[in-house]
This record gives structure tokens, sequence and C-alpha cells, in this order.
């Protein structure tokens, strides 16, 4: 009787803990169903907001692209906010699993880690032999100055290295929010300088022969350094032989330009996106975006400085159709210019640096894309450097998007626009 009554009990046990399982797997289910209906909600609201035009490349592709890396900010997002983790690390961690392909290293290519002056760079070396000393790339990756990283840049590394028989560093700068405004410059300028220094017995590469460049933010960055290098000439080391500018970010000074009334809501980079990345790397205060999209933090008079800079009438005439004229403020907002004037700066905007600034710098190349917020600042740019005398070699993609290079040879992700381009990154790096 004792063990028919301890059975019975067993019984009842294990009837509630299969009972208490059930339960719990019937709300974490439905935790999880609530988790997923609210991120399909938030990416849903999120999309309506998107404008993909019919002449961008593979525009089903872009909007994929676009839907998962929107999904991955509303996920990232809900963990912050749970506590469960960082939301930027948690979008940087996803950009490095979709981006990042380890494959084999191609034959006729060494790769190598290392560090510069402290700073972690990776070294992309064509192993034919050459019958003078090489030419060289310093590039500095884009990523809105708060993402990216030497992994997210093997392919268009490699790419360019071997095809032009160059050898390129990769250069894995410090990122905002941890970093402001000047630690990404400082460190490229570093890494640079110990390049040029160490080429020619380490690397086999002619200083004179070695370029910097980089895409968007890293654009940024190559145009800043090569001014910031031609006011500390001090003869002891050569300056870069040119600047290699992929869809550059050029300036925080009007956000009102063609391109990014065209294109403002265009995948991968909306405008808001452009001014709140421009925020972080100067000192994280974003609560002023709004008031920098309105032209509220220009005074009138730099304004009107800015204009033979900036007027659209200095765009050819196709790339300003359907842009309207921006409102003009008649009074801007002191508080505003006072946190955000050091952005007005060439070292942070270089498409407002002096003529006699401009006239120092190197040889450019300069690629742009015509559904990109950023295009008109490639095109005055080149422009500014062609009327001071430099010489420059401007490529237009007529169906590219912002961010297509980094979409080179990435499987089923790569766009044709995005070889087009590559391919004439690496014709113009074939003639230094």
């Amino acid at each position: 009787m004792y063990f028919e009554h301890l059975l019975l009990c067993m019984q009842h046990i294990q009837t509630a803990m299969y009972t208490a399982t059930a339960v719990l797997l019937i709300v974490f289910a439905a935790l999880f169903a609530a988790f997923c209906l609210l991120v399909v909600v938030l990416v849903y609201f999120e999309l309506r907001n998107s404008n993909i035009p019919p002449g961008v490349a593979n525009p089903g592709k872009l909007r994929a692209i676009h839907c998962a890396y929107v999904g991955i900010n509303v996920v990232g997002q809900i963990l912050e906010q749970l506590g469960l983790c960082h939301q930027m690390n948690f979008i940087r961690w996803c950009r490095c699993c979709i981006m990042a392909s380890k494959r084999p290293v191609p034959q006729g290519l060494r790769i190598k880690d290392l560090t510069f002056s402290g700073v972690p760079v990776r070294v992309y070396e064509p192993t034919a032999a050459s019958g003078e000393k090489k030419r060289g790339l310093v590039y500095f990756h884009g990523g809105g100055w708060m993402f990216g990283c030497i992994d997210d840049y093997d392919e268009v590394c490699q790419y360019i290295s071997l095809e032009s028989d160059t050898t390129v560093i990769s250069v894995g700068y410090r990122l905002a929010p941890q970093h402001r405004y000047p630690a990404h410059l400082d460190d490229c300028e570093v890494v640079t300088r110990h390049f040029l220094s160490i080429a020619a017995t380490d690397f086999g590469v002619d200083p004179r022969r070695v370029a910097v460049g980089g895409d968007s933010a890293g654009a940024n960055l190559a145009a800043a350094l090569c001014q910031r290098l031609s006011k500390t000439q001090d003869g002891h080391l050569p300056s870069p032989c040119a600047q290699v500018l992929i869809y550059p970010a050029l300036q925080m000074a009007d956000f009102h330009l063609p391109s990014y009334q065209q294109n403002h809501s265009v995948p991968i980079l909306f405008r808001g996106r452009a001014v709140f990345f421009f925020l972080q790397y100067l000192n994280g205060n974003t609560s002023v975006s709004q008031q920098v999209l309105e032209g509220k933090h220009v005074p009138a008079e730099l304004k009107l400085r800015y204009k033979k800079w900036l007027d659209p009438d200095n765009l050819p005439p196709q790339f300003r159709k359907g842009a309207r004229s921006p409102l003009v403020i008649a009074n801007h907002d002191p508080d505003v210019y006072h946190i955000v004037k050091q952005g007005l700066d060439p070292e942070i905007s270089p498409l407002l640096a002096e003529d006699d600034v401009l006239r120092l710098t190197p040889a450019a190349f300069v690629l742009t894309c015509e559904f990109d917020v950023l295009r008109d600042d490639g095109i005055l740019f080149q422009k500014r450097l062609k009327d001071v005398g430099v010489d420059v070699t401007w490529e237009h993609l007529s169906d590219g998007f912002h961010g297509i290079i980094s979409f080179f040879n990435q499987g089923w992700l790569t766009f044709q626009s995005s070889r087009r381009g590559m391919d004439s990154i690496v014709r113009y790096v074939k003639t230094l």
C-alpha cells in the first residue's frame, strides 16, 4: 500500500512537471511571437518611410538589404531597452556576420594583420615579382565613423591589391561613440606616416607612389588627411600621391543640396542619418539634429561665404532636376551653432577648405552614385579641385546607391554596379 501511494504521488508530480513545462513553453512562445510581431510592425513603419527609385540597380535586392538593416536596428534597440546588450555592439556584430566572409587567401596575395603605431591594420601584398617598387594605398573604411571594420572590407581590399598590383593597408581606426573627433583622423594620420616611413624598407613600396583613400566616412578622412598633411609638410616624408574618394561625405553646412532632396529616403543612407553620423563623429550631441537639417546651425555671414562653393548652380544641370530652393532662415540659432561650429572646420568638412589649401592637395579620384544623398558633395568637391588646378578623375554610377561598393563579391548581395565601381577604382590606382 505504501509503495502504491508513493507511485501515485510520483505520477502526480510528473504530471505537474509536464503541465508546468507546457505552460512555460506556451508563455515563451507567446513572448517570442509578441517580440516578432513588434519587430515586424516597427520594421514595416520604417520601410514605409523609404523610397527606392526605379532607376536604382536591382531595386528588389536593395529593398531586401534595407529591410535586413532596419530589422537589425530595431532588434538591437529592443535588446538594449531590455538591458540584454548594447544596441551598437549588436549592430556591429550583425554587420560583421553579413559583410565579413572568411575565404581562402587568393593566389598571388599575402595578407598579414599588424599594428602601425598602435593602430590595427591589415596588409595586402601582391606576391608577383616586379622590376620596380610597388605602389601603395592606405584605405580607410566607411560606416559613418561608427561602424565598419577591417574584416568588412576584406573583399574590397583584396580585389584592389590583386588587380592593380598594389600593397593595400586597411586601417582599423577608432570609432564613435566611444571616440570622437579627432581620434579617427589622428589614427589615419599616424598609420599613413608610419607606412610612408617604412614602405620602401619593409614592403618594397615606393613612398612617392602611396595614395590614401576610402569610402563614405573613410573618404572624408582621406580628404581631410590630405589637407592636414599639405599644411604640415616637413620634408622628411613624401605626401600622398593621390586621394581616392568613394562617395565621400564632405560637408555638414548644407543638407538641402539637390542630392539630399532627391534621395532623402533612399537606402541605405537617409538624409537624417547623415546628420546623425556627422554629429556622432563630432561630439555626440544629436539633440540638435533637426535644427541642423533646417540649416539653423550656420550664421548668415557663413552661408554667404559657403554659397560660392555649395551653390547648386555649380552642379551639372542633370543633377539639379526636381530640386527646390531651400527655405531661407533669417536667424540662425546661436546655441546650435556653438554646439556644431567645429563641424564646419575643413578637418570635418573638407569641401569648405580655402582654395590655397585645396591647391596643395594631391590628385584625386572621385566616385559618386546617382541615388545617394552624398552625390553632390563629391561632384562639388571635384569641381573645386579642378578649378584650383588639381588633376581629377570623376566616375559616376548612374544606377548606384550609397554603400554599393560594400556589396562587391558578396554572393547574392552583389550588384553589377559594385563591380563597375571597383573596376573604375582599379583602373585609376594602376595609373599611380
